[in-house]
């Protein structure tokens, strides 16, 4: 497995309590990095050697500003590219949002220290499509020469929406039913025979290129599927001995998806579901008691929270 991208899960907490949310994002979530950590993380990257990119997200990761920037220069520093995802809660106006975007900002004739932010707006997170918040941290980013693009999530059935692509979906996205938007929005899809769902649309399990890393340690390919536990094994060793044939959810996912995960391990189900994600977060849950430091943590099943 060659990775070329981390993304770092700053934190499981947000201000927002959105339905479509997949880590169960939340006032009340549990899990931060510290220094500390993002540092060991940044070190076991560098050796890795083939790592580029460090995207800093959560959660909402402007929770916890001071320790997020500190991460995010150290990461520059190192020789890495560096991301954020965020709300953009903090662009209350456009001067306030140059505040919280100059530390960031290029240098005379260099480029910034960011070289991307991605924000999140759609009807999940503001009562507009495009929030004032993210219209005035669109207007500080130009002014700071801060590439920012925008993440928007299609209401249930939107016609039009896209399928989304990694992490990081272009334009407005079709929803993925796990997480939180397993329990609080298929009651508003359209339901489909369960055999359909013979392979996972959204994640390359075999190659992924990047994974997320949460503050506990976890190596996801997929939120919820982890690879193991950068604090227990180094990621070069992770990423030497990840075989996707031999993962016992990577494994019957590359055969036929999540019915594969249905039929290998004989777990029950329903007729019908939104989609391939929704088929695949009941099946994991059901299986999270033979296989607890696979499918793990609890924060991403919506456990321990709300």
């Amino acid at each position: 497995m060659k990775l070329t991208g981390l993304h770092l899960l700053l934190t499981y907490q947000c201000n927002f309590v959105c339905d479509h949310c997949f880590v169960w994002g939340s006032p009340w979530q549990s899990g931060t990095m510290t220094l500390k950590v993002i540092r060991d993380i940044l070190r076991q990257a560098e050796e890795l050697g083939t790592v580029d990119w460090i995207y800093f997200e959560g959660g909402e990761p402007f929770l916890y500003y001071p320790i997020m920037v500190k991460g995010v220069r150290e990461a520059v520093q190192m020789g890495f590219r560096a991301g954020i995802v965020s709300n953009a809660y903090w662009g209350t106006s456009v001067e306030d949002a140059l505040e919280w975007l100059s530390p960031f900002a290029a240098t005379p004739g260099g480029r910034s220290l960011i070289e991307d932010i991605s924000i999140s707006s759609d009807l999940y997170h503001y009562s507009d499509q495009t929030s004032q918040q993210v219209r005035n941290a669109s207007q500080a980013a130009e002014q700071l020469g801060i590439p920012l693009g925008v993440i928007s999530v299609a209401q249930p059935e939107t016609a039009g929406a896209e399928p989304a692509v990694g992490k990081l979906p272009i334009g407005e996205s079709k929803i993925m039913y796990r997480g939180r938007a397993a329990e609080k929005l298929v009651s508003q899809a359209t339901l489909e025979p369960w055999r359909q769902f013979t392979e996972c649309p959204y994640e390359d399990l075999r190659e992924p290129g990047r994974v997320h890393v949460d503050p506990l340690g976890n190596i996801h390919i997929c939120q919820g599927i982890s690879l193991g536990n950068i604090f227990q094994t180094s990621l070069i060793e992770i990423c030497k001995s990840y075989e996707p044939d031999g993962h016992p959810i990577t494994r019957p996912l590359l055969e036929n998806g999540p019915v594969g995960l249905v039929q290998r391990y004989d777990l029950p189900h329903k007729e019908n579901y939104a989609d391939a994600c929704h088929l695949c977060d009941e099946a994991r849950r059901n299986l999270r008691a033979r296989f607890p430091d696979v499918l793990t943590p609890d924060q991403i099943y919506g456990l321990n929270l709300d």
